[in-house]
């Protein structure tokens, strides 16, 4: 009798294509890098030009185009597939920069700024789900925690990087050559995705007539209300985004101010906090496959919950950056893994729709969170407030463990619904 000395390739199951998620990570890195300098850039200059009202006008530009197209970005690249969407969208944007460059470079209005913006934030809400899309692409269903991991880490990297950039070259320089690097960044990003994205093919849909882009464009609502799963892994995305927010931009300055710690106070809470989420990425990058899932959702969401009521009552700034280490710890693994998670609820084919929605969640938490908490601090107390945020968090973990107890509803052939079944367990054959 002769023994096969390794185990066929339907038990091991695929690997992940590395080279072309580093070419994707690499590319990100690039892009929104250039993304945040070109935020700080054109904010300031919106306050030089304007003052406070400018800024807002340049700020909604941006944001409210970008949430619209969204929903059509993930209806796009669930039609079109990613290839099409990213290659068209980041080649117009290149062009955007680059003939703003030329327009703003003599600009002594608001108005070039608002119209780039416009069109800026328009581009990148069609591009956001479909660089969702490859990444479920790319990694197999056991290995997208660590391709999420390493995505995560590029995001929290990158204002880190592009911000100061941003605030250095359009002191020292012009907002026209922040939108060059920018378009720099852009081009670094196009030729990444063509190798990214090389050899995928459109999807393939039926012969019969297809809805509109328009009614297609609210598949990721309708898929909510169709599977149980998916809806409690957005509910468990949603609680911890809108609870987050308040406390970072508002409640941690403002305890700083009342207790007299200063400014470097905040600046060290949030540099340590920086630290942990990228030092527990990294480490999720190479071993979330190895992390149960129930650790990674459940565990690491009641800490975070717990670390931020912790912020609120610590006595000193030395154990408030501690704790916000701590709680950073626990972010960057909890992050990466509920974006998994939801990516792996989603029926075959409607990725970008789903992932629309997802972005959505989290770009509607923050003015929510803002408009909420700011009212309800004014009877509660930033104290108290702060504390009932970290209640609020506490939902996400209890929304994480019904979605994993929830049935999976992915209609897909049977190969397929093995593959998206959820990140196994050492234990999992």
């Amino acid at each position: 009798m002769t023994t096969n000395p390794t185990a066929p390739p339907s038990e091991a199951g695929p690997a992940p294509d590395w080279r072309r998620i580093g070419s994707f990570v690499t590319g990100q890195a690039a892009v929104q890098c250039g993304s945040f300098a070109l935020i700080i850039a054109m904010n300031w200059t919106a306050v030089q030009l304007g003052g406070r009202s400018a800024v807002t006008l340049v700020i909604l530009a941006s944001t409210l185009p970008r949430a619209l197209m969204l929903l059509f970005g993930g209806a796009l690249a669930d039609s079109l597939g990613p290839r099409a969407v990213l290659l068209r969208a980041t080649s117009t944007r290149l062009v955007v920069l680059a003939v703003g460059a030329l327009v703003t470079a003599g600009a002594h209005s608001v108005w070039p700024l608002i119209a780039v913006a416009v069109v800026e934030g328009s581009l990148l809400g069609l591009t956001g789900p479909a660089s969702g899309v490859l990444l479920t692409r790319l990694a197999p269903q056991e290995h997208l925690g660590r391709a999420n991991s390493l995505f995560s880490m590029v995001m929290r990297l990158a204002p880190i990087a592009g911000s100061p950039l941003g605030a250095w070259l359009v002191v020292a320089g012009s907002l026209s050559g922040v939108m060059l690097v920018a378009a720099a960044g852009c081009a670094v990003w196009l030729v990444c995705a063509f190798h990214v994205t090389r050899g995928m093919a459109r999807p393939e849909h039926g012969t019969g007539p297809r809805p509109s882009l328009f009614r297609r464009s609210g598949d990721g609502l309708l898929l909510l209300g169709a599977h149980p799963r998916l809806r409690w892994m957005f509910i468990a995305c949603f609680c911890m985004d809108f609870a987050f927010l308040w406390p970072a931009e508002v409640a941690l300055p403002l305890r700083a101010s009342g207790e007299g710690w200063g400014i470097g106070s905040v600046a060290a809470a949030l540099t340590a906090f920086s630290a942990g989420a990228l030092a527990s990425a990294a480490a999720g990058a190479a071993l979330a496959h190895r992390i149960p899932v129930p650790v990674k959702l459940v565990v690491t969401g009641t800490g975070l919950a717990v670390g931020m009521g912790s912020m609120a009552l610590v006595p000193s700034p030395a154990v408030l950056a501690v704790t916000a280490c701590a709680v950073g710890l626990f972010s960057g693994l909890n992050g990466p893994a509920l974006v998994t998670a939801y990516q792996q609820a989603v029926p075959e084919g409607k990725v970008g729709a789903a992932m629309s929605t997802f972005s959505l969640s989290s770009i509607g938490a923050a003015p929510l969170s803002l408009a909420v908490f700011s009212s309800l601090s004014a009877s509660l107390g930033v104290t108290g407030t702060w504390l009932l945020c970290a209640g609020v968090a506490l939902f996400s973990p209890i929304a994480a463990t019904l979605a994993l107890r929830a049935p999976t509803t992915r209609k897909a052939p049977a190969t397929a619904e093995v593959s998206a079944a959820p990140e196994p367990t050492a234990t999992a054959v």
